[in-house]
């Protein structure tokens, strides 16, 4: 089934398609390199998409839109602390699982489920030997996306991984 976006923003690591429901986002959704860019079809995409624009030209730009409640209480839980980690750093999967008395693994499946990025930035949260997964992958052009984006925050060119 095709996804249906109300805006498509071009990314240099491919696009991200923004999806509204009831005057709040969605989704927005990490889209593989040759997507084509859309038009905003709403005041709310057309905001959503000025907004990633910012973000996507200068890493400190903060977001500023309404996000449509989802996931259980420990996603959300999980998502409050990847708002907290600020830009040019990370925090560990097992780092924010022992704050939630909790396993890494359920953290990582946290992100995974994370339907607002980058607004809720879960590719700052990374594994103790690396970078760990993104989006529910550990290769292909999600990883590469991963890799853009915290270097694009100034994280990733100073460390190995």
């Amino acid at each position: 089934m095709r996804q249906i976006f109300q805006a498509v923003v071009p990314a240099p690591f491919g696009a991200l398609g923004v999806q509204i429901l009831d005057d709040a986002i969605r989704e927005i959704v990490y889209l593989p390199p040759g997507t084509p860019a859309q038009s905003p079809t709403h005041a709310l995409a057309e905001r959503a998409a000025r907004q990633l624009e910012r973000y996507l030209a200068d890493p400190d730009y903060r977001f500023d839109l309404p996000l449509r409640p989802a996931g259980t209480a420990f996603q959300q839980a999980v998502w409050r602390e990847i708002c907290a980690v600020p830009r040019g750093s990370v925090a560990r999967y097992g780092d924010i699982a022992r704050k939630l008395n909790s396993a890494a693994r359920a953290v990582g499946q946290a992100c995974g489920a994370n339907p607002y990025p980058p607004v809720v930035p879960c590719h700052r949260v990374v594994s103790a030997g690396g970078l760990g997964g993104f989006a529910n992958h550990t290769d292909g052009f999600l990883m590469a996306t991963k890799r853009w984006l915290l270097t694009h925050e100034g994280w990733l060119p100073n460390r190995l991984v």
